[in-house]
């Protein structure tokens, strides 16, 4: 890539029932350094559909980061977890989950799950700001992605 050609936006899913973290979380990426298209889903099933590509979300993008909440209603985070790091296809994509539990016993069952990060959400702006740019630093700017995989395909794309 020469110095001349933008910078390609990342694609984000945002998986989060609280419309007020959703704004938040917005609000911060919109100020960060990378370019970045967060897309929103409010609940584990909403999450799995979009992942896999299924019904009204057939033609999106596969994220190049997942953050995720543990709290959702229908199909709680830890088993949407459970199924992104099961499924050969998404296991890849790299999971943060933001959520507001410090407790222990939900750390350990995230990395047991594989996940990729966890952070606990702090509660004023300023501070979810400050985690959601270091976040963006570390996965967007520093750390190297793997290829994408069009799952329908099985095959790498980018």
């Amino acid at each position: 890539m020469s110095d001349k050609e933008p910078p390609l936006a990342m694609e984000i899913l945002l998986v989060e029932d609280n419309p007020g973290d959703v704004r938040l979380t917005r609000e911060a990426l919109r100020t960060g350094k990378v370019p970045s298209n967060l897309r929103t889903v409010g609940d584990g099933f909403e999450a799995m559909a979009y992942l896999r590509k299924e019904g009204e979300y057939s033609n999106v993008p596969q994220p190049d980061l997942i953050l995720l909440d543990l709290n959702l209603p229908r199909k709680d985070g830890r088993e949407v977890l459970a199924e992104i790091k099961q499924d050969p296809d998404l296991r890849r994509i790299p999971v943060v989950v933001m959520t507001t539990s410090a407790a222990e016993q939900d750390v350990m069952k995230s990395y047991d799950l594989y996940a990729n990060c966890y952070v606990t959400k702090p509660p004023d702006f300023a501070r979810l700001v400050a985690v959601v740019r270091a976040i963006e630093d570390f996965w967007l700017s520093v750390a190297k992605l793997p290829p994408k995989r069009d799952h329908k395909r099985g095959s790498t794309n980018g």
